[in-house]
């Protein structure tokens, strides 16, 4: 009898992995639909952005702005998506949602990787825009290798705190992946009893 309950309730537990499984991908394609077809993201992300530096360079100029520019003297600062990061939110979240753990170690370990990637990146344009004002000589550059390599890093570099400061022992979309294979597995090594 305690044989049979216990059967029972591992493949109640391997139901509610697979349906977890399948509620985040479809999440996650959802989120990358929305990302792809409408600027949602971008506007949502702007406005915090823009303004936290717009309060930052006040420190150091007169500012104002209008739509996506930041106006400082007589130059114009452009925040296009590119600059907001969306992409790079996007990747957070996968990793995240990707990630087998609880709801509420999620939720934490969402919030905590959107606000640290917020604040870097506001960090970023600041100094980038303090560069851009004063003619810094290799503006273009720096900001072309920042872009192309050192944002990815930062990413990866978030998610990675992220799993140590809250304990995340799995691996994204490999553990579901595993955990499939095993499943599959199991159920080809089943043999049902004929009575």
């Amino acid at each position: 009898m305690k044989k049979r309950q216990k059967k029972i309730q591992n493949q109640n537990i391997q139901t509610s992995d697979i349906v977890s499984i399948v509620l985040r991908y479809g999440f996650i394609l959802i989120i990358a639909l929305i990302f792809f077809y409408s600027e949602f993201f971008y506007k949502l992300l702007l406005l915090p952005t823009i303004y936290s530096v717009k309060f930052l360079l006040e420190s150091f100029y007169e500012t104002s702005v209008l739509g996506n520019l930041i106006l400082v003297n007589s130059m114009r600062i452009e925040i296009i998506p590119a600059c907001v990061a969306v992409s790079a939110y996007l990747l957070l979240l996968i990793l995240n949602i990707t990630t087998p753990m609880n709801l509420k170690k999620r939720t934490i370990s969402i919030i905590f990787s959107i606000f640290s990637l917020l604040i870097i990146n506001i960090l970023r344009i600041l100094v980038f825009s303090l560069l851009l004002i004063n003619d810094y000589a290799y503006y273009d550059i720096l900001h072309k290798i920042f872009w192309y390599f050192l944002s990815i890093i930062l990413v990866v570099g978030i998610w990675f705190i992220s799993a140590f400061l809250f304990k995340i022992k799995k691996i994204p979309i490999y553990s579901d992946i595993s955990f499939m294979l095993r499943l599959i597995k199991d159920n080809k090594n089943y043999k049902p009893k004929h009575y």
